[in-house]
């Protein structure tokens, strides 16, 4: 079937005028044609605003000896996000016109700040940023002026960092990452916690994150508490890695959830006592454990293991799989569906490698401020992409609602 002929529009029509016989080499350019359209839009609108105010058109008769005049224009350069805008800003006698488009005192054009915070939310530095801007608009930006842009988003931090929370949350991963800050003129290794929630729904969403010396137990216990005087009223299960005390924070402020240690670091954590030839074959055998399909079956493949070549060699596998068994094996009395979800801290893991990314360009930080405010623009920028629902959620929401009766408020 042929497709229908779109109709030009008056607009398009106005463009294709506008363009006729143009080079397109002319188009860009600090001194290109768009460069020249932008002027004169911003200034016919500024001359407008200005009709408004007065009450009359540019030499409209009806203006004589009303009180107030045209006089003239003021030079103005504004900051946009295609680069350095020279206007000339009309101005009346009296000195009362109040510019709406480019106001008093303002040097931006809304556009040029969302530039700049995207910039430093993919990680690059002040300077960096400030090279970025010279190379493509041939604009000059001052490292004050790029701190204050980002500074900007500092109150939507604290705002979604105290934002009230839902009262039931069927997971929630714990985990950490470290960074470098300058603390009393020396450069520390910090731990920024970050909680992930799966909701209702199934879509995953960041609950908050804080920074604190090194990664604790304890700090773990006030970010719990701060999640329940934001609403939280009851986890289900709580996702999280082989941390000592852990456990104990967790039902701590949470008693009633079901915490899983994470699979795969318990696993990592093993093949730390193994000689680098024999880790293959050990992480086979742990397998066997892990992928049993009862707890009954991976309780025997565990003494299997502890009975056999490897178990024998490296006996404190065995005595710390024993040590955390009661959080091991809670994900062994769900199907499939959910131990996708919950027998490894993947989802909280994968996130923390794009924020890694992000902070590889830094080598460190002048505050904690300025980590969270990085750290906050680059979980905003991941977080697009959580559209869709945990894989077979319907189904993984049944089963939660059958293993804890009366704890979704389905």
């Amino acid at each position: 079937m042929a497709r229908k002929k779109k109709t030009k529009t008056k607009q398009d029509q106005l463009i294709d005028e506008l363009l006729a016989g143009v080079d397109p080499t002319e188009l860009l350019g600090p001194n290109g044609l768009l460069k020249q359209l932008q002027k004169r839009a911003v200034e016919t609108a500024l001359e407008a605003e200005l009709s408004d105010h007065l009450g009359y058109e540019k030499h409209d008769p009806a203006g004589r000896g009303s009180g107030n005049s045209r006089n003239g224009t003021t030079p103005k350069t504004v900051l946009t996000d295609t680069g350095a805008l020279d206007l000339d800003v009309p101005r009346d006698r009296e000195g009362s016109f109040e510019p709406k488009l480019v106001p008093k005192h303002v040097r931006r054009l809304p556009g040029f700040d969302d530039k700049v915070i995207a910039l430093y939310a993919r990680g690059l530095s002040t300077r960096g940023i400030r090279e970025h801007l010279e190379e493509l608009y041939e604009v000059e930006v001052s490292p004050t002026l790029i701190s204050r842009v980002t500074d900007g988003v500092l109150a939507d931090v604290h705002e979604w960092q105290g934002r009230p929370l839902s009262p039931v949350w069927p997971i929630v991963y714990l985990d950490a990452l470290v960074v470098r800050i300058k603390e009393a003129g020396t450069v520390e290794r910090k731990s920024v916690y970050i909680a992930l929630g799966v909701n209702m729904e199934g879509k995953k969403e960041v609950l908050g994150l804080w920074v604190a010396g090194s990664e604790g137990a304890k700090f773990w216990m006030h970010v719990l508490t701060e999640l329940k005087q934001r609403g939280v009223q009851d986890v289900l299960i709580a996702v999280c890695d082989g941390l000592t005390g852990f456990p104990r924070a967790i039902e701590a402020v949470f008693p009633r959830t079901t915490v899983q240690t994470c699979i795969v670091h318990m696993v990592r954590n093993s093949l730390r006592f193994v000689s680098w030839k024999n880790r293959k074959p050990v992480a086979r055998e742990l397998r066997t454990v892990y992928t049993a399909t009862s707890e009954d079956q991976a309780r025997a493949a565990l003494t299997r293991f502890e009975e056999g070549e490897w178990g024998q060699k490296y006996p404190t596998i065995g005595a710390s799989w024993r040590a955390r068994w009661d959080q091991v094996v809670p994900f062994l009395a769900f199907g499939p569906d959910i131990r996708r979800a919950v027998y490894t801290t993947n989802a909280i893991e994968s996130l923390n490698r794009q924020l890694r990314k992000t902070l590889k360009t830094r080598g460190h930080f002048p505050t904690d401020q300025s980590a969270v405010k990085l750290l906050w623009l680059a979980l905003e920028r991941a977080s697009r992409k959580w559209t869709y629902p945990i894989k077979e959620w319907d189904m993984a929401l049944q089963q939660l609602a059958i293993h804890f009766p009366g704890r979704l408020p389905l």
